[in-house]
């Protein structure tokens, strides 16, 4: 795993580098999708109080101080591996270009990342993971819309399918007592569309850079933007205790870091549209560890609205027509 974390860090093979349907990259892609799923449960124990007693400080770190850890910590850790494998002279960049990343890790990552954890502190796991992945349907939409993507019948439906999985989801259709909070779903809605905004703009940047650089620049970039949006003197004011600090940086660790090394290893052995329908496992597995172990309750409906939502997805997913922009970006949960 270190050779392939090390050669993931080093070079992103092209296309045709991959050997179609590898065994390894779909447990790669899994085993990514198993920690996104695990770093959103850790969110929502914190949110809820069930992590750590309310004396460590644990009830004062919100969205924002979680949005910020893991992506502060994040930073530091992928700028020192780079750092260490390229040097520092192949990480600088035109202006131009660091500019657009830049945008890419506000609009992106910081808003996707905010947005995603309000709403699973205002409403549940499911609701905020199945409701922010409709983000490629939301994508087709903007690409039909510009002449990018054919309307096709089967992409049609899965637009249908979607919003009748989410109205499911959500509580909006039958009669179950979901955790429908008007906040929390909008939120998630705006995470999804941030997270089609960083699949649509991010395409030309990954044409130039590989997905190191791009990682290292949003998350530079939304670092900064929490920082001046929460000081570190008013974190400082917070006095969170050891056991907080250990909390978030494995929080970055468990959903950035080590799922991202997963991925990116997943890449070696899959083509990237491959590894993205295989990416569709994290709803799955992120919904299925909520249950588990914070006994989130996942009714009928709400099951039939996932799987819904899932189908859409894959359907949208499918390798597209020649000359349509594939949509190659990992999740950036």
């Amino acid at each position: 795993m270190k050779d392939a974390a090390r050669a993931a860090l080093d070079h992103t093979p092209a296309t045709s580098d991959f050997p179609h349907g590898s065994s390894r990259g779909y447990f790669y892609i899994g085993a990514a999708a198993v920690f996104w799923g695990i770093s959103a449960s850790l969110g929502r124990a914190a949110f809820t109080g069930r992590l750590l007693p309310a004396s460590s400080g644990i009830d004062r770190v919100g969205p924002v101080v979680l949005s910020q850890a893991r992506t502060t910590f994040s930073f530091i850790a992928v700028l020192i591996g780079l750092l260490a494998v390229r040097g520092w002279r192949a990480l600088c960049i035109p202006a131009v270009d660091l500019a657009r990343i830049a945008m890419l890790g506000l609009a992106g990552v910081a808003a996707s990342n905010y947005f995603y954890y309000l709403a699973i502190q205002r409403t549940n796991v499911a609701t905020a993971i199945i409701v922010q992945y409709t983000a490629p349907v939301w994508v087709l939409v903007y690409m039909v819309a510009r002449g990018i993507e054919r309307p096709t019948l089967s992409k049609m439906i899965s637009v249908i399918l979607a919003l009748m999985g989410i109205a499911l989801v959500i509580g909006v259709l039958g009669h179950g007592k979901l955790q429908l909070d008007a906040i929390g779903v909008i939120a998630a809605l705006v995470a999804a569309f941030s997270f089609a905004y960083y699949n649509i703009d991010g395409h030309s940047i990954l044409i130039r850079y590989d997905r190191w650089i791009v990682l290292l620049y949003t998350t530079l970039a939304a670092s900064c933007f929490w920082a001046v949006f929460n000081p570190p003197n008013r974190i400082a004011a917070a006095h969170f205790s050891p056991a907080v600090w250990l909390f978030l940086f494995v929080f970055a660790v468990t959903s950035v870091l080590v799922p991202f090394v997963f991925y990116f290893a997943g890449l070696q052995h899959l083509k990237p549209t491959n590894a993205i329908i295989a990416s569709c496992l994290e709803p799955v597995f992120t919904i299925l560890i909520a249950a588990i172990v914070l006994r989130e309750v996942v009714r009928p409906l709400q099951a039939v609205g996932i799987v819904m939502v899932l189908s859409a997805i894959l359907v949208v997913q499918r390798p597209t027509r020649a000359g349509a922009i594939p949509l190659d970006i990992g999740p950036v949960d």
